[in-house]
């Protein structure tokens, strides 16, 4: 161990993030609820993490592709219907899917049971359209297709058009 090491103060303001079980962004869209763990602000916009609750019989986002970041998800519980391009996959606890940018993806839960997820965006672009669409629904109007596709729209994302 270097002096400096041995001699250095903790910082004033610790680079470690710890995000408790009643901490973090909640984010309600729907029959969703998102608790963002990392928004980004903390990895130098590398990496955000959130949690999403998915209700019984939730029906996601419509099927998309983002231009510039990864999406990761992790299963905590229950099942979640990944639908990429026009395959189907049924992801239970403990199962990881990773999407990359220009892959068509939308999920859903199809089950009687709540599932839970986590995710991952590197970088962190894409957890900003998640608050537009809470601001959306905070100022009264419709979650149109049209809204979602605008907001979509802001952060390299478009709808999967192409697809039959």
């Amino acid at each position: 161990m270097t002096e400096d090491a041995k001699t250095s103060k903790a910082q004033a303001d610790p680079a470690v993030s710890v995000v408790g079980p009643g901490d973090g962004e909640t984010i309600i869209l729907g029959t969703t609820r998102m608790r963002v763990l990392e928004d980004g602000s903390r990895t130098g916009h590398r990496l955000a993490i959130a949690e999403s609750v998915l209700a019984p019989h939730t029906q996601g986002p419509p099927q998309h592709r983002h231009a510039r970041h990864d999406e990761g998800f992790y299963i905590l519980s229950g099942t979640v219907r990944f639908t990429v391009g026009n395959e189907d996959y049924d992801a239970t606890t403990g199962t990881l899917v990773m999407v990359p940018p220009g892959t068509p993806h939308t999920f859903a839960n199809p089950t009687g049971q709540p599932a839970v997820m986590l995710s991952t965006f590197t970088p962190d672009l894409y957890v900003q359209y998640f608050r537009d669409l809470q601001d959306v629904l905070a100022d009264g109007r419709p979650l149109t297709p049209q809204a979602n596709i605008d907001a979509m729209s802001r952060y390299a994302t478009e709808p999967a058009t192409d697809l039959d």
